[in-house]
This record gives structure tokens, sequence and C-alpha cells, in this order.
């Protein structure tokens, strides 16, 4: 069994979907929890409700993560309302489903700053806090999706973002390997969470995968992909640097 006792995890867009499984994921393990939202506050203090209920400290945050003072801002409230930062999971996505023909600067800037320059942002300013010289590990963990390689409709501002992401990753981990810190990505396939009911045509999505899955007849959930973070969240990982997972219940190994 997991245990990340005495831990703190910062989940940022931890009010709902992948966020909210891997918050509640994450204080089941024994870790206390402080979670960003933006648009979702009653959302988000019911996650904290769950994971005071479990015994364990819950933070609620609101931030715009596209903002460049508010990653630095949440890292500071994390260590001093909850004494430490051993987690970090950058979940907070966005950029809007629209045909890249038609993105323009504005989507295109808020789509590289939510989903990869925050990333950038939070590392930095989490850097001192993660650092160890003892031995043991803290993580960076980021959450990408299907859009990083392959080309679907209506996502590419969010794909390119994605695998921006997934690189920005793999430089982490190169820089910061040497001081402790693990830093590795999941890749969640198509889940059925509330993001992807705004996507046109999402049933015959979600019903496409699910016949082409190699891992039971069922969709991946955001469970699924929260245990893969729980996973790189703990020490049976630690041999785990600057690589992404993924968990799309095996439908992107044949056409």
């Amino acid at each position: 069994m997991i245990d990340l006792t005495g831990q703190v995890a910062l989940i940022t867009g931890g009010s709902r979907g992948i966020g909210q499984a891997t918050a509640l994921a994450l204080a089941r393990a024994g870790a206390d929890v402080a979670i960003t939202y933006l648009n979702a506050p009653e959302e988000a203090q019911d996650v904290a409700g769950m994971v005071l209920e479990m015994g364990r400290k819950a933070l609620v945050l609101r931030a715009d993560l596209s903002e460049i003072d508010d990653a630095a801002s949440v890292v500071e409230a994390v260590v001093e309302h909850l004494g430490r930062l051993d987690i970090v999971v950058s979940n907070a996505a966005g950029g809007g489903f629209r045909p890249l023909l038609e993105v323009d600067a504005e989507n295109f800037a808020y789509a590289m700053n939510l989903n990869v320059r925050a990333l950038l942002l939070l590392a930095q300013a989490a850097r001192t806090h993660l650092s160890r010289t003892d031995g043991t590990r803290t993580r960076i963990i980021t959450l990408s999706s299907w859009g990083a390689e392959r080309a679907l409709p209506m996502y590419g501002a969010i794909g390119a973002s994605k695998a921006a992401l997934e690189s920005m990753t793999r430089h982490l981990a190169l820089e910061l390997g040497s001081s402790g810190v693990n830093v590795n990505c999941v890749r969640a396939g198509v889940v059925d969470t509330g993001a992807i009911r705004t996507l046109p045509g999402a049933q015959a999505v979600l019903d496409a995968r699910k016949a082409r899955a190699l891992a039971g007849d069922r969709n991946v959930t955001p469970e699924d992909v929260a245990n893969s973070v729980l996973f790189l969240s703990s020490a049976l990982s630690d041999q785990i640097q600057g690589q992404t997972i993924i968990v799309d219940g095996g439908t992107s190994l044949h056409p």
C-alpha cells in the first residue's frame, strides 16, 4: 500500500475531474492536500471537505495560473499554511475547443500560458521547497492528453500546448533530478469528464474509444488516471524520471 503520510501535495485544477480524483487519491494515501480552482468554488470546497473527513489537512486556493504571479503565490501559500511541499501535480488546463485556423493570438497565448508556462512558473517557485539532500525524492507530475501526439478535431491549440508540456517535463527532469526531484507526466487518453462533454461529438469519441480498448470493456475514468499519479507520487517510482506514462486502456496501440 502506498503511504504518503506526512507529505504535502499541491494539485492545480483540483476541484473536479482528474484533479479531484487525484486530490482524493493522495489524501487517501495519507497526504495533506492543497488544491487550486478558478471557476468552481463550491466544488473545490466539497473536495476539501472530503479530504478533511479522511483526517488530512486541506487548503483551497483560487488561482488563475495563466497569470504570471499566481504560481508563486500559490506555492508560498501552501508552504505557509501546510508547512512544506513534497508533490506538485500540474493539472489545471484549458484553451477552448475550436479549429486551429480560427485560434487567435489571445486564444493561443491563453492555452500556452495555462497549460505550459504555469508548469515552468510552478517549478521555479517550488524548486527550493522540493530540493532534498537526504536521499528522499520529491515529485512534479504533469497531466497531458492524447492531443500531444495525435491530431484531433477542434484541439489544435491545446494539443500543441500538451506536446510542449511533455517536452518541458523531460527538460525539468534533466535540470531538477540531481536535486532530489522526479519529474514525470501522465498522458490520459479519452476520459469521460465534464470537460470532454463540451467537445462536439463527445459521445461518438467515447464510444469509439471504448470499442478499441484492450484493457476491458469500459472507458478510462478520472480515478484510473489518478492511480497513476499516485504511483508517481510514491517511492515506488523513484527510478522513473522524465517519462510519460500513457493511461488509455491500450487504444493508442492500434489504428
